[in-house]
C-alpha cells in the first residue's frame, strides 16, 4: 500500500468512527445539537495519527519514542502547556510535534477559530524553543488539516466583508477551502510550521482532492523524510 492510499484509508476511518459516536449516542438517549454528536468523545483522527507516527519509524529503531493518542502535553512560553497529537522525542530532545484538525460542518463558525489555534501554538512554540524548553535541537511542526467537501465549504463567496482598511485580495471569491489552503501555504512559507496539509473529503470517503501540491500528501511526507535524514545525521 502506498502511502497516499494509508492516508485515504485513514480518513475513511476517520468517517466510520464518527458515524459510530453518532450512533452511541442515539441508542443511549444522548444526543447533542447539530453534528456535535459525531465529534464528541472520540478521536475520529487517531487511524490519520497513526498512520503520521509510522512514518517516524526509522528514529524509532534508533531508539526515538513516537507518542500519540494520549495527553500530550507540552510546556509553552505564553500559556502554562498546551495539548498536541503527536510528539516524536529523541535522547531529550523534541524531535517533532504535529496537530491534527478536521473540519465538518459549522465551517463559516470555526475557521477563525482553527486559524488562530494554528497561529498561537506555533509562535508559543517558537519562543519556547528560543528559551532552551525542548533541548539543543529546533523541532519540527506539522500540522494537518481534514476539510468537509460540502456545498457550503466549497461555495465561493463573491461578496466580501466590509473592512477598516483594504483587505489582502487573495481572499477575494474564495470559498473556505481556499482559505484553508491559503492559510496551510502560509504557515509554512512564514516557517511558522515547517510542512501542513490540506485535505478534502467528502462524508464516507476517502480523499477527494489535494488543492496543491505545496500542502500535499506527498509533500508532506517528503518533508518528514527529511526530517528524519536531519536528526539521522546529527547522530545525537
Amino acid at each position: 500500500m502506498s502511502v497516499f492510499e494509508s492516508f485515504d484509508t485513514a480518513i475513511r476511518a476517520f468517517w466510520t468512527r464518527r458515524d459510530a459516536q453518532a450512533q452511541r449516542q442515539v441508542e443511549s438517549g444522548q444526543l447533542d445539537a447539530g453534528t456535535r454528536g459525531a465529534v464528541t468523545g472520540g478521536k475520529h483522527l487517531r487511524p490519520l495519527e497513526d498512520t503520521v507516527a509510522e512514518l517516524f519509524a526509522p528514529l524509532v529503531e534508533r531508539g526515538a519514542e513516537v507518542r500519540s493518542g494520549a495527553r500530550l502535553t507540552l510546556p509553552g512560553h505564553y500559556r502554562r502547556s498546551k495539548d498536541w497529537d503527536l510528539l516524536v522525542t529523541f535522547k531529550g530532545a523534541l524531535v517533532a510535534a504535529v496537530e491534527f484538525k478536521s473540519q465538518v460542518g459549522s465551517i463559516g463558525n470555526n475557521f477563525n477559530n482553527r486559524t488562530e489555534e494554528a497561529l498561537g501554538n506555533a509562535v508559543d512554540i517558537w519562543k519556547a524553543y528560543e528559551e532552551g524548553t525542548f533541548g539543543s535541537v529546533r523541532p519540527w511542526l506539522g500540522f494537518v488539516f481534514v476539510i468537509e467537501h460540502s456545498d457550503v465549504s466549497s461555495r465561493v463567496s463573491r461578496v466580501d466583508p466590509r473592512t477598516l482598511f483594504p483587505a489582502d485580495p487573495i481572499f477575494s471569491e474564495t470559498s473556505y477551502i481556499d482559505r484553508y489552503r491559503i492559510l496551510a501555504q502560509r504557515l509554512v512559507r512564514e516557517r511558522l510550521y515547517d510542512a501542513t496539509c490540506v485535505l478534502t473529503t467528502r462524508k464516507g470517503d476517502g480523499i477527494l482532492e489535494e488543492p496543491v501540491v505545496e500542502v500535499s500528501v506527498a509533500n508532506f511526507v517528503a518533508a518528514i523524510a527529511g526530517r528524519i535524514a536531519y536528526i539521522e545525521a546529527l547522530d545525537l
